[in-house]
């Protein structure tokens, strides 16, 4: 009988993941966009944007620690995943209801859901990929179920730039929630195919009970996020509460990472000495991807306000009048208020002597300005669409990459796992270097930046993503102890969740810079660094991983 290449559950859980994401990113493309919205939305400034974005993806990916705890011990994997399914679309419906109430509890409901769905449906995957005549395939089932990801998540910004053009932001996120919900009815479909990997963990003599692991590290790290939130710091002029960063929230989080730092030490010196030494290297890695997610999670801050107020978006004449009457372009009228403006962001170019008028953002470092006559449209591309750059990168890149290291692993040449990971870094950090010279090609953003720099920095960006990210969760699921596996794919997703939050701190800085190339000089530099380290230890990590393999 002829072996199968992949399991029969993989086309069910690629649409179900793509489905998720698809609600995911279209919330998530749109977020900060409705944070700042002075008409549908709360008016908030770059700097509160960006800090509850980042703390919000932040805990998004700091909760799958406990949903996988949960699962591996307790309650299997599928029930965890339809249930987080269902909260995050409720949640999303949430979102788009005008109140600070609705906003943050649905937020709440998502970061909870993403806790249950995001880890599990991962180890789901990686358990049908253990039986031997799947193992091999490991890698490439999960870089197909991440194409999968970003088949939903290239899609998700032209149907969200459709709905908030026609209805407005409070459609868009009822259309993430429709997403989430037709991804969960999808993942019921393949439910007969999950048996052999929805199975619980069994505890091992001498095991402490799941809870016990629960509320060493919950509860101190709830503590310790009070602690953080209200101990003030030295009062100045920039900073009257905060103790160690820019804002409150901020110093919860990072005080909340202390026990939770702890614990993963306490689990690496606890383990056996014949785990320790793998545990120990998919810790370090898990550190070391951190600033490529600070890096790369800007995609929602930075890039959208890249998008939004540097870049040209003017549709082509011969498409504007068709993406108008299908909703898929928006217009900007150029007018003018004779009042005197508040600061005038120094980073666009005043207008002649006009310094006091207010013009629509758009036209304040815009080429055409002068020509342009009092309520004349302007029709441009969304600036959400732009977050489609990425996944269409991926989907375009995946089969070149994936085929690139088959052919390799054929002829026993294939980078091993922390070789692609130090590729990833470097080249994450070019990717930033495309940005400095798209910030040095518009004069510092004086004048609008070419949308192709966009498609040269997500293009380099991917193929760092793809050494990284795919490959991240498959050496978890492949190298970890099976009584470790639910902990350590924790660890990821919670290197994850410190990177996110890295992202919107360093996104909140965006304003001081006067020199937008220095910020993305910034973003390189960590990437550097963090690339060197992992240089570094190199030769060790090659070891461990060699050892593993025997």
């Amino acid at each position: 009988m002829k072996q199968r290449k992949h399991p029969q559950a993989l086309p069910f859980l690629f649409l179900s993941e793509m489905w998720e994401r698809f609600g995911y990113y279209l919330m998530i493309g749109i977020f900060t966009f409705y944070l700042k919205d002075s008409t549908q939305g709360f008016e908030m400034s770059e700097a509160e944007s960006a800090s509850l974005y980042g703390t919000f993806i932040a805990l998004v990916f700091f909760t799958p620690f406990i949903g996988g705890l949960l699962a591996d011990r307790v309650l299997g994997y599928r029930v965890p995943i339809v249930i987080g399914g269902l909260l995050m679309g409720v949640g999303y419906c949430m979102m788009g209801i005008h109140s600070y109430t609705m906003l943050y509890s649905g937020m709440v409901l998502v970061i909870l859901g993403n806790g249950l769905f995001k880890p599990n449906i991962s180890t789901l995957l990686g358990n049908l990929y253990n039986k031997d005549q799947f193992i091999n395939q490991k890698d490439e089932g999960y870089n197909i179920f991440y194409m999968g990801i970003n088949i939903g998540a290239f899609v998700c910004n032209i149907v969200s730039a459709f709905l908030i053009n026609k209805y407005g932001y409070s459609v868009a996120f009822i259309g993430a929630g429709v997403g989430m919900f037709i991804g969960v009815i999808v993942f019921l479909l393949g439910n007969k195919h999950y048996t052999e990997g929805d199975v619980k963990k069994v505890a091992v003599p001498g095991e402490k009970a799941w809870w016990i692991d629960l509320l060493i590290v919950v509860v101190p790290a709830i503590l310790f996020a009070i602690i953080g939130y209200f101990i003030n710091g030295v009062p100045s002029e920039t900073n009257e509460h905060s103790f160690l960063v820019k804002d409150d929230v901020t110093d919860a989080f990072l005080f909340a990472c202390i026990p939770v730092i702890f614990f993963f030490g306490y689990v690496l010196f606890t383990a056996p000495k014949h785990e320790r030494r793998v545990v120990s290297a998919i810790l370090v890695v898990c550190i070391a991807v951190i600033p490529f997610w600070a890096i790369f999670k800007q995609n929602g801050t930075v890039l959208n306000t890249w998008a939004n107020n540097y870049t040209n978006r003017d549709v082509p004449s011969s498409m504007k009048n068709g993406l108008k009457s299908m909703y898929l372009a928006d217009t900007i009228n150029y007018s003018k208020a004779e009042k005197p403006s508040p600061v005038l962001d120094k980073h666009f170019r005043k207008i002649g002597k006009e310094e006091a008028i207010q013009y629509p953002s758009y036209f304040k470092n815009y080429e055409n300005t002068p020509k342009l006559k009092e309520g004349e449209q302007v029709v441009v591309f969304n600036s959400n669409i732009f977050q489609s750059v990425n996944p269409f990168w991926v989907i375009v890149l995946t089969p070149l990459i994936v085929g690139i290291f088959r052919f390799l692993r054929l002829r026993k040449l294939e980078p091993s796992i922390p070789i692609k990971f130090v590729l990833g870094l470097f080249i994450t950090g070019l990717s930033c270097l495309v940005m400095v010279a798209a910030a040095n090609a518009s004069m510092n953003g004086e004048v609008k930046s070419s949308y192709w720099w966009f498609f040269g920095a997500y293009g380099v960006i991917t193929i760092g993503e793809l050494c990284l990210s795919p490959i991240g969760l498959s050496m978890v699921s492949k190298l970890s102890p099976a009584r470790l596996t639910a902990l350590l794919m924790g660890a990821w997703f919670i290197s994850t969740s410190i990177g996110n939050k890295l992202s919107g701190v360093l996104a909140s800085l965006w304003d001081e810079y006067d020199d937008k190339a220095s910020f993305f000089m910034l973003n390189f530099y960590l990437m550097m660094g963090a690339t060197l380290i992992l240089i570094v230890l190199l030769p060790w990590l090659l070891k461990v991983f060699r050892e593993q393999k025997k």
